[in-house]
């Protein structure tokens, strides 16, 4: 794969971590277009003029990703495969100075926010006249999108180094919101995911006030927007309304992604997330029953500082009580700046984290099964995704690209990628379900 060389003119972006980089990614790679380059995504052969890495800075594994494919594309470099290397993003932010001195084959580092200054420090003498009114180059399916509607985080979790690289919580304005779904929506796109480190904090630093609910309510007013997806809110201070929005508009899925994190009182206070357990467990039930349906992803972290197997225990037996719909676990990450790195110690050794990890995922895997064999017989809507050889690769409302289960048709009757369609659910395994066109 290393006999291509150096391509004049192409830009390489590799976009690592969170949907939220991929949006910057994706404004960015418009930047160069305007400016007269061809441009490439997470390419399979990397060998633009330029080539930027947009990192991600969150946790131990992400930052030896991040490293590891500087490293390698530093040793491009030296070969005369790439030209200019740039890396951007949550490392950068993080740790401009060490990786200034430790990787300085890298040409320029940029951090998360100043990463639009590339284009007039490398390309000024090359800008196209005729400037085109796309705000991003979306890099997903035709038929989805994501849509940022925040930065920053103002939440003070003990474990969290977001904050650290993205400041205080920035609401975007709910009409540059909007203006940019119209975009998307003329460009063919049919759903939203709405992110943001946290949606749920949406519109309290600019108008004092939950401003989600409307927000929501406003984009499902687009046409050709039929799906609208909510990720990453937060349980403490929650925007009840919300909950009304999703039930009674049929745009906006039934599905929200939480991340709980714990539910012994013991590790609540010790991450500093502002609930107790029993805040916790009522506010389970009021989305239920808010929602009736409703398919909530949650995410956990296990082996924080001070985390006892009796600790760990009642975790567990949330996670069999509960039997939430989707669900993810962590192994806690000692992380510099964070109010854990500076007052515990990271006294939880890898395996005990990493068998707690696979303990509560094999607890998980039962109950997604289950959860998957109820919907056999049933009929649901869904969205074709892609075509593989043997089968449509669609998704229902109560499932996210990439992270979530997956709907396999038959290929007997030809159908469009990006298009709805009822089906019939005939069969399911541990995450994914098969299904036949209704006719």
């Amino acid at each position: 794969s290393l006999l291509f060389i150096m391509q004049k003119n192409r830009v390489d972006v590799i976009s690592l971590g969170c949907y939220k980089n991929l949006v910057d990614s994706e404004k960015l790679m418009r930047l160069f277009k305007n400016a007269g380059f061809k441009v490439f995504h997470d390419s399979d052969k990397v060998c633009g003029e330029f080539v930027v890495v947009n990192t991600c800075g969150f946790i131990g594994d992400a930052k030896q990703e991040s490293i590891d494919i500087i490293l390698e594309l530093t040793e491009l470099k030296k070969r005369g495969r790439i030209g200019k290397l740039i890396v951007m993003g949550c490392l950068s932010e993080r740790y401009i100075h060490q990786l200034e001195q430790e990787i300085p084959e890298v040409d320029a580092y940029y951090g998360k926010f100043n990463w639009s200054d590339m284009i007039d420090d490398f390309v000024a003498q090359r800008k196209n006249e005729k400037s085109s009114k796309d705000l991003r180059v979306v890099t997903t399916p035709a038929h989805y999108a994501y849509l940022k509607i925040a930065e920053g985080c103002n939440r003070t979790c003990s474990y969290c180094a977001i904050p650290i690289i993205t400041g205080a919580y920035k609401s975007r304005d709910i009409e540059s919101i909007v203006d940019e779904a119209k975009w998307l929506a003329h460009k063919g796109v049919k759903e939203l995911q709405l992110i943001a480190q946290d949606l749920t904090y949406y519109g309290l630093d600019l108008f004092h006030e939950h401003k989600l609910p409307e927000l929501v309510s406003k984009l499902s007013e687009i046409d050709g927007i039929e799906w609208i997806r909510l990720h990453y809110g937060y349980p403490n201070n929650f925007p009840y309304q919300i909950l009304d929005v999703m039930r009674d508009n049929p745009k906006v899925c039934s599905y929200f992604d939480i991340a709980l994190q714990h539910i012994s009182d013991n590790m609540l206070k010790l991450m500093r997330r502002n609930l107790t357990k029993q805040d916790t467990l009522r506010f389970i039930e009021n989305i239920r029953k808010a929602v009736p349906g409703i398919h909530l992803r949650t995410t956990l972290l296990v082996g924080h500082p001070g985390e006892t197997e009796e600790d760990f225990n009642e975790l567990i037996d949330f996670v069999e009580t509960q039997k939430f719909e989707r669900l993810g676990v962590f192994a806690y990450s000692h992380e510099e700046g964070t109010y854990s790195y500076k007052n515990y110690s990271d006294d939880i050794p890898d395996e005990v984290k990493q068998s707690r990890v696979d303990k509560i995922m094999s607890l998980q895997e039962k109950i997604s099964q289950s959860i998957a064999a109820e919907k056999v017989g049933s009929i649901m809507r869904v969205i074709i995704d892609r075509e593989d050889p043997d089968f449509y690769v669609a998704r229902t409302e109560f499932d996210s690209p990439e992270v979530d289960g997956e709907v396999y048709i038959d290929k007997k009757i030809p159908l469009t990628v990006g298009d709805f369609y009822n089906v019939e659910i005939i069969d399911s395994d541990v995450y994914d379900l098969f299904a036949k066109l209704v006719e």
